[in-house]
């Protein structure tokens, strides 16, 4: 399997990804149950945090400002400036029967200890997993990764945005939603071919 270069990646259409009305945000305690009531049938769990990024020196983040958890169908979004209707939250990412699957999760980690005590347990990291997988040298990441299994274009449009604001936008909802749904169907899509493969 191919690296794409920067360029190739450019060139590609922009990865689909899940559709607006099966990303649900939540706020209160009545959707938070319905999600965790959901969350705890699935073994695997597609991860991601977003921070509102630092633009001066020095500046430490006060994130995360909002934690993503997908499923193959829905991914649920949940602003931390709700937690006190959803600090079970701790109890899936914390649980070793439920895998989370992601990039970049060491940083995720480090913000969710530092902020709520919240340990991140049962983890992959997809960077190393990709590359050894498609025994690539160099470090991959959602961007890249997408463009080898998929053959499209992670949108990273929303990246420096401001992830403390609520209501979050259209098109934070969605790139933050990519982020851990297309974690999830990479991390399937190796599975799938490592069985499927002689």
């Amino acid at each position: 399997m191919q690296r794409p270069t920067k360029e190739q990646i450019r060139d590609l259409p922009l990865y689909d990804g899940i559709s607006l009305e099966n990303i649900i945000v939540v706020t209160n305690k009545a959707d938070f149950i319905n999600a965790i009531a959901e969350l705890r049938t699935h073994s695997c769990l597609g991860f991601d945090t977003e921070s509102k990024p630092c633009f001066v020196k020095g500046e430490v983040s006060d994130g995360p400002h909002l934690i993503q958890i997908a499923t193959k169908s829905k991914v649920f979004l949940f602003p931390t400036k709700f937690y006190e209707n959803f600090t079970a939250i701790a109890e899936i990412l914390s649980d070793p029967t439920i895998k989370k699957v992601g990039f970049g999760l060491k940083e995720d980690k480090k913000l969710l200890f530092r902020k709520f005590g919240i340990k991140l347990i049962n983890t992959e990291e997809l960077s190393s997993k990709v590359m050894r997988f498609a025994q690539v040298k160099q470090r991959v990441g959602a961007r890249v990764a997408v463009a080898m299994f998929f053959n499209q274009r992670l949108s990273k449009s929303a990246q420096q945005s401001n992830w403390s604001i609520f209501p979050l936008h259209d098109h934070q909802k969605r790139y933050a939603a990519n982020d851990a749904h297309s974690a999830l169907l990479i991390a399937l899509e190796i599975e799938r071919q490592s069985h499927s493969s002689p």
